[in-house]
């Protein structure tokens, strides 16, 4: 077993690391190291063991050392994917962590709740907040921290507001680049689900897939593309609609994992073979792509890199204007990738 000085010449420890040795996930130790109750007892003595067998210093102690670089910014997230969430708050809290940053993490999930969800935070000291979609797209939010003074940092937004920072991918290129992926396969009848309509993402990827189709010289079929909201029954709904089409598609791209993982469901309930007899792509690349069968051809985005980004990008903010500086909402563009999988093949026949 590696003693204590080995761990510590290794690197510098992290929650996830606690997390690992602890056996739980890197919220868990977040909430014991928070002194949050909402922990069973069993599992806080299993996390505080692993603190003391790492000897981690937790978050606190150095906070209470930092004095006026204490920087406390806010998470607020109302998203319908389990998948994206848990890979964009292990980012936001690992990079919190590293840099000794306490993160308030609040949720809003009732539709209209936003404005008071944002003055909570407010309320509540923080220097900034870090909006994951759909919140992202929210005016409603950005202009309750425009009046409180307060910098946000908007995440995976296809129109990132002038007022704040943003960290996002392209989501048009990266559409594009999966549809023509799909038409390289061989599929001219490609069915499209659509993402939420309040997320102005959604909207790139659907004109990312119509770029590639009229590229290809292939017309584009209204009855080839559904709206979906981003949830798996949603994608349940408009998998059924596509393939209980007259002349239903060779391959459908839906625009993130869930969805696409519904499509695969709703395939072999049809008895249809994925990919033989259909091709399913998704979006994002989250734990979901790799926990079904067959595994996702997908887009990457990189979560859990755009919440640590965002991380960097706020405090950059928070620490220009408390030297007096004019706020420049930062940006930044991260890089995607088609990860080819299991779920694609040519068209059957």
């Amino acid at each position: 077993m590696e003693t204590k000085t080995a761990r510590r010449q290794r690197g510098a420890l992290t929650i996830h690391d606690v997390a690992r040795h602890a056996g739980v996930s890197p919220m868990t130790v977040s909430r014991v190291i928070n002194g949050e109750k909402n922990v069973r007892e069993a599992t806080r003595e299993a996390v505080m063991a692993a603190i003391r067998d790492l000897n981690y210093q937790p978050n606190p102690a150095a906070r209470s050392l930092a004095g006026a670089d204490l920087i406390r910014l806010g998470l607020l997230y109302s998203n319908p994917s389990a998948s994206y969430l848990s890979e964009f708050l292990v980012g936001g809290l690992d990079q919190c962590s590293r840099a000794n940053i306490q993160l308030i993490v609040e949720k809003c999930d009732v539709e209209g709740a936003e404005k008071a969800a944002a003055e909570k935070l407010v309320a509540q000291g923080i220097d900034g907040l870090i909006l994951p979609p759909p919140l992202c797209d929210s005016e409603v939010i950005v202009r309750v921290l425009a009046d409180s003074k307060v910098p946000a940092v908007a995440v995976a937004t296809g129109q990132p507001p002038p007022d704040a920072a943003a960290v996002r991918i392209d989501d048009f290129a990266a559409a594009r680049e999966m549809t023509r992926h799909i038409l390289h396969l061989g599929h001219r009848r490609i069915g499209f689900i659509k993402g939420h309509p309040n997320q102005t993402a959604s909207g790139q990827r659907l004109e990312g897939y119509l770029a590639a189709l009229q590229e290809a010289g292939v017309a584009a079929d209204e009855a080839l593309v559904v709206q979906g909201y981003f949830t798996y029954r949603s994608g349940l709904e408009a998998a059924e609609t596509l393939l209980g089409r007259p002349e239903p598609p060779t391959a459908i791209f839906a625009s993130n994992d869930d969805m696409a993982a519904a499509t695969v469901a709703v395939a072999h309930r049809r008895h249809l073979d994925v990919p033989g007899d259909l091709t399913v792509c998704g979006y994002d690349d989250t734990a979901l792509a790799t926990t079904i069968w067959p595994e996702l051809t997908t887009i990457r985005q990189p979560v859990q890199e755009m919440s640590r980004e965002a991380v960097n990008l706020l405090v950059e903010e928070i620490r220009s204007r408390r030297a007096g500086e004019t706020p420049k909402h930062p940006r930044a563009v991260l890089d995607f990738a088609l990860i080819r999988r299991e779920s694609d093949g040519p068209p059957k026949g």
